[in-house]
């Protein structure tokens, strides 16, 4: 267990160091903005990021673009502007002359470009190039309303002299993408001067009516950073924050089946010692029942066939002995019948022990004067009785009903059962001449009522005795299963 918490916090670590090591964003402006008609603009970045000419690093620009002016208001400029001290330095958008999606202020002439009068321009390569006649193209895309586009471009300082940039129009931003991954078709590449302290959106034309620059450009979620991969949208399962706390859920999952397996193990194991412990107390119950009733017997027998023996000579004494011998012969029978009933596979359920209680009951008043009527349902719930409950249940009834066969001179008993659910309710009511139920009664000349009472409360029920001399008696006994 030690182990796998070190290694948790070791793996955690590394996605948090992933993630701090990410570069991050120098500067962002996600809103929105409509620029018209602004020659100059106004610097938005308010000193947040710099550069000059001594700067030697990395540094990635996004803007997202909507042109509200189309091909119909050329020539007109729409440009995100770095500027340094306020002199323009390199722009990207749509230069004046360019007609195009396109960087001002570079430090070259693009190949499909016109020789600009104050700035060379250079056009950016584009995945939606326009058409030039019948399978040829332009290598640029001309800015339409409704298509919006994504600006992202690359600054490599180089201090004392041109920097170089990495445009790409529209780029693949998809979970994965870097800057190696995106297609020559919407790369450009060309040097210009990308100092800058300043950063300025910019909107105009050439000046007059029919050449204002139309409805403007609408500029929105700028950022500058020093990584591609900033840039990258990821999904929230794919980030490392998502993929950490996975592994901390599915730790904590693996900790808890390991826990709850070896909480089943452990109980497993209890369960067994207390069948094992089970097993042994029924043995030794057995033993004893053995010893007891079955040796008891065995004894009375032949003590009973020594006196016939002796007085062969005596045909009273000999029926009378003989009736006795058959008597205790019936009771070993029975108390044999019911060790190899509680021995037996298949005893342990509910249904195996109705069906004994009707058997037992049936055979004890078989050829006797009290009449044994059974109200035993049909339908009995599948449930597994431990040895112990089973036996002390059936103790109960066997002991209520030898004592109606006894000493209650009945006409009639009735053995009722009722199994719904968790609960089992059996009672015992005979038409005899009852007994007195004051506890002193109990305790002293009905010891066997008294052991039905320490039966019950072993089994975890209840019961109930009520009985007036001369007038039956009724014996309820009610439980309801732990489970």
């Amino acid at each position: 267990m030690p182990e796998l918490c070190s290694l948790l916090l070791a793996i955690l670590l590394i996605f948090g160091t992933s993630g701090i090591a990410r570069a991050k964003i120098l500067w962002s402006d996600p809103a929105s903005r409509v620029i018209h008609t602004t020659p100059d603009g106004s610097d938005i970045l308010g000193g947040a990021v710099r550069r000059d000419d001594r700067s030697s690093d990395i540094l990635y620009f996004k803007f997202k673009v909507d042109p509200l002016s189309d091909a119909a208001d050329e020539p007109y400029f729409a440009l995100f502007q770095l500027c340094e001290s306020n002199s323009y330095r390199l722009g990207v958008g749509n230069a004046l002359e360019a007609w195009g999606y396109s960087a001002a202020y570079a430090s070259e002439t693009g190949p499909s470009n016109k020789e600009a009068m104050d700035a060379d321009e250079y056009n950016l390569r584009s995945a939606h190039p326009e058409a030039e006649g019948l399978g040829k193209f332009f290598p640029y895309e001309l800015p339409s309303h409704d298509h919006p586009r994504t600006i992202v471009f690359r600054v490599q300082y180089v201090p004392g002299g041109d920097d170089l940039i990495t445009v790409w129009l529209d780029p693949i931003l998809s979970h994965g993408a870097t800057p190696e991954s995106q297609p020559d078709n919407l790369t450009t590449k060309f040097k210009a001067n990308a100092s800058f302290d300043q950063i300025h959106l910019r909107h105009g034309g050439t000046g007059g009516l029919l050449h204002d620059g139309g409805n403007g450009w609408i500029f929105s979620d700028m950022a500058i950073a020093t990584s591609f991969d900033d840039f990258v949208v990821r999904h929230f399962w794919e980030t490392w924050w998502f993929r950490g706390a996975m592994l901390g859920f599915s730790f904590i999952f693996l900790l808890a089946s390991v826990r709850f397996t070896e909480k089943r193990k452990y109980q497993l194991q209890i369960q067994r010692a207390e069948q094992e412990h089970a097993l042994e107390r029924e043995r030794a119950r057995i033993a004893q029942d053995l010893h007891d009733e079955l040796g008891s017997s065995l004894t009375r027998i032949s003590l009973l066939g020594n006196l016939l023996r002796a007085e062969k000579e005596n045909p009273e004494q000999v029926d009378a002995n003989a009736q006795k011998i058959a008597q205790s012969a019936d009771q070993t029978v029975r108390a044999l019948e019911e060790i190899v009933w509680a021995v037996r596979p298949g005893s342990d359920t509910l249904q195996s022990l109705v069906d004994y209680i009707g058997h037992f009951a049936n055979e004890l008043f078989e050829n006797q004067a009290t009449r044994c009527r059974l109200d035993m349902p049909s339908d009995i719930p599948s449930r597994a009785l431990p040895p112990d409950l089973r036996h002390n249940i059936f103790l109960i009834v066997k002991e209520a009903l030898t004592n109606v066969l006894k000493h209650a001179h009945a006409r009639e008993v009735l053995v009722q059962l009722r199994a719904q659910g968790r609960s089992l309710e059996i009672v015992m009511e005979d038409d005899g001449r009852g007994f007195d139920t004051s506890s002193s009664s109990l305790g002293g000349v009905h010891n066997g009522l008294g052991n039905m009472m320490r039966r019950a409360n072993a089994a975890g029920g209840t019961l109930s005795i009520t009985s007036n001399p001369r007038g039956g008696s009724r014996i309820e006994f009610r439980l309801v299963f732990k489970d």
